[in-house]
């Protein structure tokens, strides 16, 4: 959730800093501060709450503050409120070490009063200083380098981590250490960086090492070595990152979400041809690349999904094509409840694991829950090398780019594409669909990255629509099976950038307490692309209308019968009733987005949300 950057080498620290830090601007923060070391002078520490303008300003966009080491920080508060002083960086009182940290240290209290015993004293609310401050009593009590310091801390500490400091004996150098939290560490030509994610560094290098779960580093402007828990050295592979760095900027789009919503018909599309072989007539599904193989997926008895807020709704709409297309049992779970009610798991089962970011910290939990029970995991993830990616047993990856905005679009609907493409492989493999069958669907879903693009080129209608409801006060979707999922989505959309209360039902449910809520002119939206279940949907949606509600109908071409029942009618291209959601769910994002400019909002960071849910 926070955003972490270092830097060393031959340049100026600080504006680099400060430039990593906007770029990690979208996944959260409410206060943000950099350290520099102008080699052995002590600490030059700045911080600031609010916006990182206010840092900004406050350094002169980093050209005044001199040193060519440093390290930086956004913070979103967990442990103390949003102030100046509990901003990181932290540090010790003679400034021996001075540390930024993402995470949670779910022990710092006992911590705390162990270090108060030695006389230390804290300034701030944060469990970060409590640990800045245990690494300095190990380094001094035991005399030890800065390895040995963080090792000895890392076994004491609880909770997750990525932690950069600075040493005052060791002015040359940045040194890591991470548990469970994003970090990755950058290479360069006599310089090396540090950051929580790739955007931060993507202007400076493509070449990357992923520091493992329970490792250290040291950062030196020529180079980083790696150090297990035992200090022993660990070799590290050399990875590089293929984002375009355009991919990460605004390219002329007044919002990040706007952008991503516009390059939702190309990514669906490069997803949709990476996973996929042959041509038209003899389209199969290929998962050669993730190691997933036939044999295990005859032996498979049923699947868990899990996830986290849209990644869930992924899953969702995923259980119904899985069950209809191969007839094997899904089970969609949220990863926050996963490990914690004793899941009954079958050793032959598979747990598909869903993340954009692959850092996300429930998931990873579920993911090796999944694994200390021998159940094989798949991971469907758009970060190379990130931890989901490297500890599942088979990986999928995304092609949706670097996602900025806080509310996830193209993300989602890559996500969507994966799981249709592995559910028809079940389908194959288990022999519920032949090859004729395979090469229909494929063909369906190659289509759908054009009628994703005529629901965008058609979006002014919403954003009328959206600028008449701007003042909404409450808001309810409703859907059945598949729509049920994509109204799911819709409200979330809604509700985490627009603020306006926003819930989504199964609309068999209304009788069932739901319909209480309607008054006069409140909006409902229904949504309904499922044949067998329309005739139902416009009864519900009857229903609503007869108690004063304001209905906005969503429904594929050609059933324009709808428009007879609601207020306003919005449609999409006919597709395949599987791949609904995918073309389904667009105007819905158009019209969160809509709704949030129309109230004047920060679209790309919502208030209270971060991109990337690092901890618990």
């Amino acid at each position: 959730m926070c955003g972490i950057v270092g830097y060393i080498g031959g340049k100026k620290a600080a504006p680099i800093l400060l430039d990593g830090l906007a770029k990690l601007e979208y996944r959260g923060y409410d206060s943000a501060g950099i350290a520099v070391r102008n080699g052995e002078e002590k600490p030059v520490i700045i911080k600031a709450e609010g916006k990182l303008k206010v840092l900004s300003e406050k350094t002169a966009d980093g050209d005044s503050v001199e040193g060519f080491c440093g390290i930086g920080h956004t913070r979103w508060a967990t442990h103390g409120e949003p102030s100046k002083i509990n901003a990181h960086p932290h540090h010790t009182d003679d400034d021996n070490v001075v540390g930024v940290h993402n995470g949670i240290i779910e022990n710092y209290k006992e911590l705390q009063e162990k270090l108060l015993r030695h006389d230390y004293k804290f300034y701030s609310e944060t469990d970060t200083e409590v640990v800045i401050k245990l690494i300095d009593y190990y380094y001094k009590k035991y005399e030890m380098g800065p390895i040995d310091a963080l090792a000895k801390t890392m076994v004491r500490v609880r909770g997750s981590y990525a932690l950069v400091v600075m040493f005052a004996d060791y002015p040359d150098e940045i040194y890591v250490a991470r548990k469970d939290s994003p970090m990755i560490l950058g290479l360069g030509e006599g310089e090396n960086y540090i950051a929580s994610d790739v955007p931060a560094i993507l202007k400076y290098t493509r070449k990357v090492q992923y520091i493992g779960n329970l490792e250290m580093g040291r950062v030196s402007a020529d180079g980083i070595t790696f150090f297990d828990l035992n200090g022993d050295e660990v070799e590290k592979p050399v990875a590089e990152i293929d984002w375009d760095t355009e991919a990460a900027e605004k390219g002329g789009y007044e919002h990040f979400m706007m952008k991503e919503i516009h390059e939702q018909p190309r990514v669906v599309e490069d997803t949709i041809r990476s996973f996929i072989i042959g041509e038209e007539g003899s389209y199969q599904v290929n998962l050669t690349e993730s190691g997933f193989t036939e044999e295990e997926i005859k032996k498979c008895t049923g699947i868990h999904i899990v996830a986290c807020g849209s990644a869930y709704h992924v899953g969702m709409t995923s259980q119904y094509v899985f069950e209809d297309f191969a007839k094997i049992p899904v089970r969609v779970e949220l990863a926050s409840e996963f490990r914690y009610r004793k899941p009954l798991l079958d050793k032959d089962a598979l747990v598909i694991i869903i993340s954009q970011s692959g850092e996300t910290a429930d998931s990873l939990a579920a993911l090796r829950e999944a694994k200390d029970r021998g159940v094989k995991t798949l991971a469907i993830v758009n970060v190379v090398g990130s931890s989901i990616a490297r500890e599942a047993d088979h990986v999928c990856y995304t092609l949706a780019g670097p996602e900025i905005a806080v509310a996830t679009t193209k993300a989602y609907s890559t996500q969507l594409i994966v799981n249709y493409l592995v559910a028809l492989k079940f389908a194959e493999v288990r022999g519920y669909l032949d090859a004729t069958q395979i090469n229909d669907y494929i063909v369906d879903m190659l289509k759908i990255p054009n009628k994703i693009q005529k629901v965008i080129d058609d979006k002014e209608r919403l954003q009328w629509f959206a600028a008449k409801y701007a003042n909404a006060k409450d808001v309810f979707f409703i859907g059945r099976g598949i729509d049920y999922a994509t109204c799911l989505e819709g409200s979330l959309k809604m509700k985490e950038i627009s603020y306006v209360h926003s819930e989504a039902y199964a609309a068999g449910e209304l009788k069932h307490g739901t319909i209480s809520l309607i008054e006069d002119g409140v909006l409902v939206i229904g949504v309904a692309t499922q044949k067998a279940l329309y005739e139902k949907m416009i009864s519900n949606m009857v229903e609503v209308q007869s108690r004063g509600a304001y209905l906005m109908g969503l429904t594929t071409y050609g059933s324009y019968d709808l428009e007879d029942t609601v207020n306003f009618t919005v449609y999409v291209p006919k597709t395949d009733e599987h791949f609904a959601t995918s073309v389904a769910i667009i105007p819905l994002q158009l019209l969160g987005y809509y709704l949030a400019v129309a109230r004047g909002l920060d679209v790309d960071k919502p208030r209270n949300l971060a991109k990337s849910v690092t901890v618990e």
